[in-house]
């Protein structure tokens, strides 16, 4: 999360609406450690990381859909879900995100 911070606070100065993705929980192998995290703006723009890229568009995706309704999530990426290939987490684990709105 201290990654994001700095790009974090610009996004704020400039009133840009962002969703944080984080990963609370890793079954098995995973990319990335609970705590990582990754912000999108409301552009798509994004910073830091949740899975060294394996799934990172689908939870673009997620964290734009979550900027649109205003909803928190919580999402499951696994290598035993249908599309664990088509997203691309390939490593044999499952990565649980929560995605939330910002309130500034």
């Amino acid at each position: 999360m201290h990654d994001i911070l700095d790009g974090l606070d610009q996004w704020r100065s400039a009133g840009r609406k962002v969703a944080i993705a984080r990963v609370v929980d890793v079954e098995g192998s995973g990319p990335r450690l609970p705590g990582a995290a990754m912000a999108v703006a409301e552009d798509g723009e994004v910073i830091g990381s949740v899975s060294g890229g394996c799934v990172e568009s689908s939870v673009v995706h997620e964290a734009l859909a979550a900027l649109e309704s205003g909803e928190r999530k919580l999402v499951s990426f696994g290598y035993s879900d249908d599309d664990a290939f088509a997203v691309g987490l390939t490593c044999g684990g499952t990565i649980r995100l929560f995605i939330e709105p910002l309130d500034w």
